[in-house]
């Protein structure tokens, strides 16, 4: 692939180019879930065109990427907000109380699970499962930002500085 014909920004192929150094030869089809991770990173979500490129590069068939991207939820095929907060869905976290919680969040936000704020703030999902059983019910913030033990009064003051805490 010639610099012309390239899509991403350089620093993009470079994250990318890290991950495939650190399997053998030929199997650059295992540095897939990295690569679409930093190309997801950089533009928000996944295109087909971004995802055309992913494959283009790791020379692999535009399905092979298409079904690892529809398949796992950490990937977006659609736009989010600047936070996509993801309210963990397993059975512990809603013994705890999250489907209380969504809902709480539903209304505070006007939107639903799925939908994101007119302001392009906030996006709302449910994560499957995000590992927090003892400490449930639990929600991500962008993937990375982890928050336990969440309470109605715990969303309002994460609401109330998420500029400050996650920007």
């Amino acid at each position: 692939m010639t610099e012309s014909n390239r899509k991403f920004a350089p620093h993009v192929y470079q994250g990318i180019d890290v991950w495939v150094a650190k399997f053998p030869a030929g199997k650059q089809k295992s540095a897939l879930l990295m690569a679409l991770r930093i190309v997801q990173d950089e533009y928000n979500y996944l295109t087909q065109d971004l995802m055309d490129e992913v494959a283009s590069y790791l020379s692999l068939p535009a399905v092979a990427v298409y079904e690892v991207a529809s398949f796992y939820s950490m990937y977006r095929l659609k736009p989010v907000g600047k936070y996509h907060i993801k309210v963990c869905n397993s059975i512990s976290c809603k013994l705890c109380g999250s489907e209380d919680i969504t809902k709480y969040i539903e209304n505070k936000l006007a939107i639903k699970v799925g939908q994101t704020t007119e302001d392009g703030k906030f996006t709302l999902d449910f994560a499957e499962c995000l590992a927090a059983c003892c400490a449930a019910p639990a929600l991500i913030i962008n993937d990375k930002h982890y928050c336990d033990n969440i309470t109605p009064e715990k969303i309002d003051e994460l609401f109330a500085n998420i500029d400050e805490r996650f920007a």
